[in-house]
């Protein structure tokens, strides 16, 4: 998100109108007086966390913390034996916040640079850590002076409102806020600001304050929740069909099978993409595309996050229960994978490429043993070579878009530009020889127990190679999404493509 100008230079902006116009001269003769006018009224003090800031620091000191220094944020949390000030204080040691990219309440800061202008008295009171809050004031440069907890006291609800009558005197401020405990503050306040609140504390606010004044309303979006646990990866899952369809085994009992273990590893998935995607929220605020998702956006409360995480696992375990035992074991190997992949395995040159291919592999031997058959070599080969073109394709197409945008080489990635003609080729390589293990099961003796006329299949080797020839130029054009799997999902001619497999494959039978 782009904060330039700042509100402090808007504000400027505003007097810089009312002095530079002749026009305007008889305006600016008073000027000093409305400028006096505003410097009496009470001063606005402003909340920070859910109100200035569509998130909250604590929340995002921690997922700092956990992506640079898992360990440091583990034994932070020993501090709450101390107290919630405590834990706030021992995050915020040492903790680079970015500022400039979080999703800042861009309706306030215009309310605030208008006030600024006028010359009136701007504090920011939050129940973050002082450090903290005195580096987001510094960053605006526009607040007279700030409140906040400072690692014994927690400033929030009756010692915010304490705080603030200490400084300002019972009435002698007015107050925005967006959180149930800003209720205690109110009470206590001139003026109420009910900001970025939910529709149930607006109305209270408004039934007990009919004066006050709302600014914007805190309305849950499902497609925002959807978007944050990302639905449309839970395509790639549909591996887990394979072995049956592949074994010709298809009937009630193991398609029941097959769409418990569907469901049990699409949750498992969730639930480390919300984990991963709160750990990345300096990089994803910083990214072109990935800054709209939904925690980086702020369209999606990042301790909803926190709250998804065991939520969607537990969800997930407990489907898996219904399956053999060797699921389950499979299904906690898929999650350990990828929550190491997350932290710190995708950032590691190759390494990535060769975890995203085993994840896949996973994928299909769970699917087996769902439904209770051998895992067939022909399609772990397959898979293999396939899956591992397709990460391959992921990395070129981030770093052929990066190349095209003019920027430089990927931060977390240990990858750069000058690697994207290898990785293309190594993906060529990889998916045509994927092409080739079809053929040479089709060629098998072990096919022809199986299908009818099976020399037909010969035809899904047809369909690959224009397929995979195909998403390989779009790459290299950079018109390929960064997930490849998603593109299938939504390209028309991969649709096309999959649909004739399965009409080959229903032909050969």
């Amino acid at each position: 998100m782009n904060l330039e100008p700042t509100p402090l230079a808007r504000a400027r902006e505003l007097r810089d109108r009312e002095t530079l116009s002749p026009a305007r001269m008889v305006v600016n003769a008073s000027h000093d007086a409305v400028h006096d006018d505003a410097a009496l009224e009470p001063p606005l003090v402003v909340d920070l966390d859910g109100t200035l800031l569509r998130s909250d620091l604590l929340v995002e000191s921690f997922s700092a913390t956990v992506a640079t220094r898992p360990l440091k944020a583990l034994g932070g949390l020993l501090a709450l034996r101390h107290g919630k000030a405590a834990l706030k204080a021992r995050l915020a040691e040492d903790v680079q916040l970015d500022f400039a990219p979080m999703p800042w309440n861009e309706d306030l800061l215009d309310l605030l640079a208008a006030e600024r202008a006028r010359g009136r008295r701007l504090y920011l009171a939050s129940a973050a850590d002082r450090s903290l809050v005195e580096a987001v004031a510094a960053h605006f440069g526009f607040f007279d002076g700030v409140f906040a907890s400072d690692g014994t006291t927690n400033l929030s609800g009756s010692a915010k409102a304490a705080a603030l009558c200490a400084a300002f005197g019972e009435g002698g401020f007015d107050y925005a806020g967006n959180d149930k405990v800003d209720l205690q503050v109110w009470e206590k306040a001139a003026g109420v600001l009910v900001v970025n609140a939910n529709a149930r504390l607006t109305r209270q606010a408004v039934s007990r304050w009919p004066n006050a004044t709302v600014l914007g309303q805190l309305r849950a979006e499902p497609r925002a929740y959807i978007k944050a646990i990302r639905v449309h990866q839970w395509a790639k899952n549909l591996l887990l069909v394979m072995p049956m369809l592949g074994a010709h085994l298809i009937d009630t009992a193991d398609i029941v099978h097959c769409l418990i273990a569907f469901m049990a590893f699409s949750l498992c998935a969730s639930s480390v993409y919300v984990m991963n995607d709160l750990a990345d929220l300096a990089r994803d605020r910083r990214h072109r595309t990935k800054r709209l998702r939904p925690f980086a956006a702020g369209t999606v409360p990042m301790l909803h996050g926190l709250v998804m995480i065991p939520v969607l696992l537990i969800a997930s375990f407990g489907l898996a229960v219904l399956l053999p035992p060797y699921f389950v074991a499979l299904l906690a190997i898929y999650y350990g994978i990828t929550v190491a992949y997350s932290m710190g395995l995708k950032r590691q040159l190759m390494v990535d490429v060769v975890v995203l291919s085993l994840l896949y592999g996973i994928r299909l031997y769970a699917g087996a043993v769902a439904v209770g058959v051998p895992m067939s070599a022909w399609l772990g080969a397959f898979s293999m070579f396939l899956f591992t073109s397709l990460a391959l394709i992921k990395r070129s197409a981030e770093l052929a878009d990066r190349s095209a945008n003019g920027l430089g080489d990927p931060s977390g990635r240990d990858y750069r530009l000058s690697d994207l003609p290898v990785l293309e080729a190594l993906a060529a390589a990889s998916g045509f020889t994927a092409v080739l293990v079809m053929g040479l099961y089709v060629s098998s003796d072990a096919v022809r127990l199986l299908y009818s006329s099976p020399n037909r299949l010969f035809l899904i080797c047809s369909v690959l190679v224009y397929w995979l020839g195909r998403i390989l130029v779009l790459t290299h054009r950079n018109e390929m999404h960064e997930d490849p799997v998603f593109f299938a999902i939504t390209d028309r001619a991969s649709q096309v493509c999959g649909l004739l497999c399965l009409v080959i494959f229903a032909a050969s039978l």
